[in-house]
């Protein structure tokens, strides 16, 4: 009785099993992102290691950090390019704030539109970098042209992504603390659903294959055509 009650079968002690790893993913996205510059490759490579925990597929800590040595070099690009995006458009914010001119409104709404889109492409462009092999032109492409074939998923994604930014701008200091330690690495594992959903369709033969090798993590990673 008390060994199938502590079997590796046993769907509770896989729930909590997966639930540790989540975490220890968690925790490597935040140490691997310490630098700041790096957090590009540590969003691909928390994505990727998520998206395999869900196909069981190798090891957690080995997938993650085998995608990010992977990623790092184009990943990091990727995020200075939103950096500095985002940066332009708080510019752009505080312009039409302080502006007194008859195209206030149509300022706002332009950067307003162009801020959704940059919202959109950001929350898929390292999903796409973790399984695709593009250049970094043809992926940020991708990032604002799959989430418009995608929308189920895209609202999906948006929804759990903005769900916890509010809740950590209005809750307490311990919703933030259980956020950095747990809720990146949630949010990213629930939405990599999605993602598996929609990469379906650009990497069809895509199935759940128990202890896959790590020579053979470079073969799902191709051009989206």
């Amino acid at each position: 009785m008390f060994r199938g009650l502590f079997s590796a079968d046993n769907p509770v002690v896989r729930f909590f099993g997966r639930i540790g790893m989540i975490w220890l993913l968690d925790l490597m996205f935040l140490v691997t992102s310490i630098p700041l510059v790096t957090m590009g490759a540590s969003f691909t490579a928390l994505t990727y290691a998520c998206m395999k925990l869900q196909m069981d597929e190798g090891e957690p800590i080995s997938n993650y950090l085998h995608s990010f040595k992977e990623n790092l070099k184009q990943a990091t690009a990727i995020w200075l390019i939103y950096v500095l995006a985002g940066a332009m458009l708080v510019s752009g914010f505080v312009f039409w704030n302080q502006a007194d001119s008859g195209g206030l409104k149509l300022g706002w709404a332009v950067v307003l539109a162009l801020t959704l889109l940059y919202v959109i492409s950001i929350t898929w462009v390292f999903a796409i970098q973790s399984r695709f092999v593009n250049t970094i032109q043809r992926t940020i492409a991708y990032s604002f042209l799959l989430p418009f074939r995608h929308v189920k998923e895209t609202i999906m994604i948006l929804i759990m992504v903005m769900a916890l930014v509010y809740v950590n701008l209005t809750t307490i200091v311990l919703v933030n603390f259980a956020t950095l330690s747990f809720g990146i690495g949630a949010v990213c594992y629930l939405n990599c659903f999605f993602y598996r959903e929609a990469f379906r369709k650009y990497i069809p033969d895509e199935e759940p294959i128990a202890e896959e090798s790590e020579e053979a993590d470079d073969a799902d990673r191709d051009s989206i055509s």
